[in-house]
């Protein structure tokens, strides 16, 4: 098993170069299956769940050819309406082929997901979308069959607003008959990129608030470049902070960042947004403040475990309520085999600061509280052994030479 060897005590400094969004680049493969004309996809991150994207589209009889950061996606005969199963149970992106599949094909098959386990991230919310588009859909053994002889717009009321269900149903809606209006919409920046392929691929979609309105389109071929990646900028902006050091994420949306950029400011380090840079700098004592999870343009769920880490040194009591995944918390028992003070009551952590954490051997359960403890193990005493990097890889891109870039102590040993 492969693992990192972290040595703490070093105070990062530098630029970083930033990659194109992972949670960008999944559904943006997926809208290809939307048409047989080419879909041209720049700044894609060269990062396993992409593979695992791609892989399951080429299995869809996709034809797939990938340049480094290019990938252009393309018909190549009859599109399959089975997915995969170990690629969708992998990851649970690739749940989403099973609309635009039923919409090309009237029929669908797929799996349940998998993923990581944050929680249940039930996929209600997608199915009860689909049935509202005239889908009709039975379950059974851990497989989904769909079948629609033809979908037609309807209003779709989203209990919450769901990422991935928002996602789902805007690119399903483009091929549906009529107008398709999504109320409670999720408004991420990466949902707002995904729209934005679309309308180049010729759909006509408005966005007002949080309610997306679809028409129906004939989509064709497009070229789009991803946006930067704000999880990635956030969890080195936050490796810099916790190791006392300052470094710049360029090429970024600051105002995508700026819900970490306020949370920062309040445990006492200076952010500074110029042009398309964020720079941090956290010489001064870091103090406990509060973090409250939200569907944007609140604080991302995806940015609480580096975030719990860096609270875990700031002075006072820290307490994080998270709003999105309930089992968010998987961080917490390696972080506190660190020495970090971190108590759980329901969807809510209260950190009490400490001055030090200690090098030890620990594991990656998922992947963004895989990077939390690769922060923990930034600011530690001694040498931290971090195991279960399949799960790292999947969400940061060359984190190994990016953190030696700063001048971190980090090296990766291969089984």
């Amino acid at each position: 098993m492969d693992a990192l060897i972290i040595e703490g005590g070093r105070r990062l400094s530098g630029h970083i170069a930033i990659e194109g969004a992972k949670n960008s680049a999944l559904p943006a493969c997926v809208a290809a299956l939307l048409t047989d004309e080419p879909i041209l996809l720049r700044r894609v991150p060269q990062l396993r769940d992409v593979s695992t994207i791609l892989y399951t589209l080429g299995a869809l009889g996709k034809r797939v050819v990938r340049n480094e950061t290019s990938v252009v996606i393309s018909g190549d005969g009859p599109l399959s309406g089975e997915a995969n199963p170990y690629s969708v149970r992998k990851m649970r992106a690739s749940f989403l082929v099973l609309g635009p599949l039923v919409a090309r094909l009237g029929r669908a098959r797929v799996p349940l997901p998998g993923g990581c386990a944050i929680g249940a991230r039930p996929v209600d919310l997608h199915l009860k979308g689909l049935e509202a588009l005239g889908a009709r859909i039975e379950e059974h053994d851990g497989v989904v069959d769909v079948v629609a002889d033809r979908l037609r717009g309807a209003r779709i009321e989203l209990a919450f607003p769901s990422v991935g269900a928002t996602e789902h149903l805007a690119m399903t809606a483009t091929l549906a008959e009529g107008v398709t209006e999504i109320v409670n919409a999720a408004i991420e920046p990466e949902v707002l990129d995904l729209v934005d392929l679309l309308r180049r691929m010729g759909a006509e979609i408005d966005v007002e608030g949080r309610t997306l309105r679809v028409a129906a389109s004939r989509l064709g071929a497009a070229e789009h470049t991803l946006i930067p990646d704000r999880m990635e900028a956030g969890t080195m902006l936050l490796a810099a902070a916790i190791s006392r050091g300052e470094a710049t994420a360029d090429d970024v949306v600051p105002e995508d960042l700026r819900p970490l950029s306020d949370a920062l400011r309040r445990v006492g380090v200076d952010v500074c947004e110029d042009g398309r840079s964020v720079t941090v700098s956290a010489r001064g004592t870091l103090r406990g403040a509060a973090v409250e999870t939200a569907p944007h343009p609140g604080f991302p769920t995806d940015l609480h475990p580096p975030m719990a880490a860096l609270l875990t040194l700031a002075a006072g009591t820290s307490r994080i309520t998270e709003t999105v995944f309930e089992s968010r918390f998987t961080y917490v028992d390696p972080l506190r085999t660190m020495g970090a003070q971190i108590s759980v009551d329901g969807r809510a952590a209260a950190i009490s600061g400490v001055e030090r954490l200690q090098a030890r051997m620990v594991e990656a359960p998922d992947i963004r509280a895989g990077a939390a403890l690769v922060l923990a193990a930034l600011a530690a005493d001694g040498a931290t052994t971090l195991r279960g990097l399949e799960h790292i890889d999947r969400g940061y891109e060359r984190l190994t030479e990016k953190l030696q870039l700063l001048g971190a102590h980090i090296e990766r040993q291969n089984a």
